[in-house]
């Protein structure tokens, strides 16, 4: 998607913070002086501050002028933060967080899954899951399904909260799945586990649901640790999304 000139602008300034090239307790430069570095508008500036604001990146207030709020602030569930963090370069930290954040929410949401998927939920996670096996046997795009399946799991605990938080977790999740996908063998040796959880969703039982995406969550954050480990440090992850070769 092409972005126009505020979308630019915000996503320039909010690279640059993530970054740490604006430090936090700092002053950012004024509206003038951004503006001409950027080609654009005070008002385009202003309006870029006013989202960076809402993502709770920076602050602002009379006599202080705009300063950049520490990395705690920061809504860790907006995309755009985290599509910045991974240009910016993954951190162990933020791999770990993502990692327990999975561990508490997906298992719970897959045994309500278990309870409560309908029919159109079912169809919607096999289609995921086809596209993954397609991606594996033939190449493409096995990140954006294995996605989808994650995504329908909490679609399918038809619970409201939930269902907004696969909205919110996408960005994170296809982290992860990036880094998971990297590995030689990595998305091949996925498909099982993948199975055993849908398998389990549709036999109603939770307790096995629960059990199977619990597998799952810790074979990946498995593979993470051992990039974490690895001397070659942590990849970049961009867009768009790693295509698989075909087997």
């Amino acid at each position: 998607m092409i972005k126009n000139v505020h979308g630019n602008t915000v996503d320039h300034l909010g690279e640059a913070i993530v970054a740490g090239r604006f430090i936090a307790g700092a002053a950012m430069p004024p509206e003038p002086i951004l503006g001409e570095q950027l080609g654009v508008s005070r008002t385009v500036v202003r309006e870029a501050v006013k989202s960076l604001i809402a993502k709770g990146l920076v602050t602002t207030g009379p006599k202080v002028g705009t300063r950049v709020l520490p990395e705690a602030h920061w809504n860790w569930f907006d995309p755009d933060v985290i599509a910045w963090q991974a240009k910016a370069g993954l951190t162990p930290e933020f791999l770990r967080d993502l990692m327990d954040l999975r561990r508490v929410v997906e298992p719970a949401a897959v045994r309500l899954a278990a309870q409560r998927a309908t029919p159109e939920d079912i169809a919607d996670i096999e289609i995921a899951f086809e596209g993954m096996k397609r991606a594996v046997k033939e190449g493409g795009d096995y990140v954006s399904y294995d996605l989808r399946f994650h995504q329908g799991l909490l679609r399918a605990c038809r619970n409201r909260m939930l269902i907004h938080m696969s909205k919110v977790l996408g960005a994170l999740l296809r982290t992860s799945f990036e880094l998971s996908t990297r590995k030689k063998g990595g998305p091949e040796g996925s498909l099982a586990l993948h199975r055993a959880v849908l398998d389990a969703v549709i036999a109603r039982n939770p307790a096995k649901a629960e059990k199977a995406i619990l597998v799952l969550i810790d074979g990946a954050h498995q593979d993470i640790e051992e990039i974490l480990a690895s001397s070659s440090g942590l990849p970049q992850v961009n867009t768009p999304a790693t295509r698989l070769k075909a087997a």
